[in-house]
C-alpha cells in the first residue's frame, strides 16, 4: 500500500514524516534499530495495550520481553515533570547511552513528553514519534516543540527538538474515542483558517465522511496539515516570526485549560473555543471580517464544539493568560485574522476589552 513521505529541514535537522494506512506498511518503523540497548519504547496506558506488541514486532523484536518499555498515564493532568522523570529514570536504569532512541507512541501529551525527555537525555538522543491521535498527527508531533505543564501553566517548560522520524498510520485512529477524535478536528480547522482555503471547503463539505473516519480522506487531510505546518516551521523553527501564527486561538485555549486544572476539557475543545474568541477579539478591533467569523463559527458548531463556558469567570481566564509563555515584556500576544490566511499579531490588548470578549 502506498505511503506518503515528506522531508523537512527544521533548523538543520532533517525530519522524515511517513503517512500510511497501516502500521505494517510504514518503512520507517521497520528500519528502527532493534538492539534491546538502543530503543526505549514509551506508551501511555491506552496505547500500550493497543499497539505495543505490533510496534515491537514491526521493528524486529520477536519476543515481547526483549523490549525496554515504560508506560505513563494518559491525559493532560499527567503532562508533568513526574511523567518526564519516569521516562528518564527508565533510560538511566536501562543503561542507555547517548546513541539510544526514544520512541513515543501515543497522543499529543505523550509525544510532547517523550520529545522533551529525549532532548535532555545526555543532551540529546534519537527521537521517533508514532502519533496515534488526530491532534498529534496534524499538530503536536510535527515541528519540534516539546514540553510539559508546570505550576498550573500550559507547556511552561519545554525545548525545540524535532523528531528524526514521525510515523503516522491512519488505522490507529480507528480505536480512538469519539470525543478525542472530534477534538483533533479543531487543529485541522485551525490549519485551514491559517491558509488552506481548499481544506476549509473540504471540512464544510465532507463532515459525514470525516466523522465516519474515512481512511483516504483522513490521509489527505493529515497530509495537508503536515505539509502546511512543516513548511512554516522550516522558515521559523524557534517561533521568532511566522510560526507564531500557529498559536491562533491558543492564548485563549491555554488559559481555559489552566483555569480548569487541565481536567474536563480536551485540548481540541479548548482550541475550538479559542479560535472563535480570537475572531471575536478581532471583530471588536475592527480587524476581522464579520462574515468570515460567522463562517468559522458555523463550522465549529457543525462539528459539535461547545463554544460557551459561562461558569469560568473572565478574571480567572485573564489571570491564566498572564502566565502564558507567549507574552512578551509583560504584554499578551494574540494571533488575529482578517480572513482566511490573512494573519497578524496584536499586542497591548486592554483588560477591559478582554473582559468584554470573554463575557460574550
Amino acid at each position: 500500500m502506498i505511503t506518503d513521505i515528506y522531508r523537512f529541514n527544521f533548523g538543520g535537522n532533517v525530519c522524515t514524516v511517513e503517512i500510511g494506512m497501516s502500521l505494517k506498511g510504514l518503512n520507517a518503523l521497520r528500519r528502527v534499530p532493534v538492539s534491546a540497548k538502543d530503543t526505549l519504547y514509551v506508551y501511555d496506558d491506552n496505547t500500550e495495550g493497543l499497539f505495543a506488541g505490533d510496534i515491537e514486532k514491526i521493528t524486529g523484536r520477536e519476543e515481547e520481553s526483549a523490549a525496554v518499555r515504560v508506560v505513563i498515564d494518559h491525559g493532560e493532568e499527567h503532562k508533568s515533570w513526574e511523567s518526564v522523570n519516569r521516562i528518564l529514570e527508565k533510560a538511566v536504569e536501562s543503561d542507555f547511552g547517548r546513541d539510544c532512541t526514544f520512541m513515543g507512541i501515543g497522543g499529543g501529551v505523550l509525544t510532547d513528553l517523550v520529545a522533551f525527555a529525549s532532548s535532555v537525555y545526555m543532551r540529546g538522543s534519537g527521537l521517533i514519534l508514532v502519533p496515534t491521535t488526530l491532534l498529534s498527527m496534524v499538530d503536536a508531533s510535527i515541528g519540534g516543540k516539546t514540553g510539559f505543564n508546570y505550576h498550573g501553566y500550559k507547556n511552561l517548560i519545554g525545548t525545540f527538538y524535532p523528531a528524526e522520524k514521525v510515523c503516522i498510520a491512519i488505522e490507529t485512529l480507528e480505536s480512538l474515542p469519539e470525543n478525542e477524535f472530534n477534538a483533533g478536528i479543531a487543529e485541522v480547522i485551525k490549519t485551514a483558517m491559517l491558509g488552506d482555503e481548499e481544506l476549509f471547503g473540504m471540512l464544510e463539505r465532507e463532515k459525514k465522511r470525516l466523522l465516519g473516519r474515512d481512511g483516504e480522506l483522513l490521509k489527505e487531510i493529515v497530509g495537508r496539515c503536515v505539509i502546511f505546518k512543516g513548511r512554516l516551521v522550516e522558515e521559523d523553527l524557534r517561533e521568532r516570526g511566522k510560526r507564531a501564527f500557529l498559536n491562533l486561538g491558543h492564548t485563549f485555549a491555554h488559559a481555559l485549560e489552566s483555569s480548569v486544572n487541565f481536567k474536563g476539557i480536551l485540548h481540541g475543545e479548548a482550541v475550538a473555543w479559542g479560535l472563535l474568541k480570537a475572531l471575536e477579539l478581532g471583530a471588536q478591533l475592527n480587524i476581522t471580517d464579520y462574515s468570515y467569523m460567522e463562517r468559522v463559527k458555523n463550522l465549529l458548531l457543525d462539528y459539535g464544539f461547545p463554544l460557551k463556558y459561562d461558569s469560568i469567570k473572565p478574571a480567572r481566564l485573564i489571570s491564566a493568560m498572564y502566565g502564558d509563555k507567549k507574552k512578551r515584556k509583560g504584554n499578551l500576544r494574540f494571533i488575529l485574522q482578517r480572513s482566511i490566511g490573512d494573519n497578524l499579531i496584536e499586542e497591548g490588548i486592554s483588560e477591559e476589552l478582554l473582559n468584554r470578549v470573554l463575557s460574550g
